[in-house]
């Protein structure tokens, strides 16, 4: 097995935590990125000692980020960008002046890809993307990305998963060719801090979802598979998994004209 460098946000809790302790278990090089210092701190205590502290909702702490990534990591064999979290029923804005729950979930993923894509390329590296299947329940509005008329949590998150999609999509689309992959994947429904704080985890009183819901070790089941495989060999690139195969989307996230134009006004976002 080849020994493969691999970065991973979101990395001090759940199946960030449970992915990074097993690819090391497996002999991997693994970078644990995390927001909280001292739970991103003990994971990597399991994981070989490497790690960076970084908050999503803070856009020059991603590109802090990138920079540390760049100055410790020759080659960079996965990026995989785990991090992401619903937050609250009022609409909220970060410093950078974005809808809180599109930054943390999207935007910041996007500007830490492109910071990383030289390295990616020349890495022949590949970047797996989390999404979820609140996707399906999502919808990209050209005209109101960052939900200023509609905003619900639930529906913010439904979208923003769908942007991931289609921007694995679009970073395959544009790269694979150059040596560089991208896949995205659903977890499963994980027993995370969010879920037990609404009632949604094992054992969790008469939650009718209680016995759907995974363990983080087994929630990072698909993640784990992705980054130690080789794509385009052991799976097809640029699409979207489930239980270690490939899944259908949300419709609009094989709209090839829509992760277009997601792509450039992402682009346009972070430039102005």
């Amino acid at each position: 097995m080849m020994r493969k460098t691999i970065v991973i946000t979101g990395a001090s809790d759940g199946i960030g935590a449970a992915a990074a302790r097993q690819l090391a278990r497996q002999g991997h090089r693994v970078v644990a990125v995390g927001r909280s210092p001292s739970k991103t701190a003990a994971v990597a205590g399991h994981t070989g000692g490497e790690y960076v502290v970084a908050d999503f909702a803070a856009l020059d702490t991603v590109r802090n980020l990138a920079f540390q990534l760049l100055a410790r990591c020759g080659v960079i064999d996965v990026l995989a960008n785990n991090a992401g979290a619903m937050f609250g029923s009022r609409r909220q804005i970060t410093e950078d002046g974005h809808e809180r729950t599109f930054q943390v979930n999207y935007l910041a993923p996007f500007l830490l890809t492109q910071m990383l894509t030289d390295r990616l390329l020349e890495s022949g590296g590949t970047v797996i993307n989390t999404s979820s299947a609140a996707n399906l329940f999502g919808r990209i509005d050209p005209d109101d990305l960052e939900l200023e008329k509609r905003y619900r949590p639930f529906r913010a998150y439904a979208a923003a998963k769908l942007a991931l999609i289609l921007f694995t999509r679009e970073f395959d689309r544009r790269y694979r060719l150059r040596g560089a992959t991208s896949t995205t994947f659903h977890p499963g429904l994980v027993a995370t801090n969010f879920l037990r704080e609404h009632g949604v985890a094992p054992g969790a009183g008469h939650s009718p979802l209680r016995h759907l819901v995974l363990t983080p070790d087994k929630g990072a089941r698909t993640l784990v598979y992705l980054a130690g495989a080789v794509p385009g060999q052991d799976y097809a690139t640029g699409e979207y998994y489930r239980r270690c195969k490939v899944a259908r989307p949300n419709r609009q996230a094989r709209d090839g004209a829509l992760g277009l134009g997601l792509w450039n006004r992402s682009v346009a976002m972070l430039e102005s």
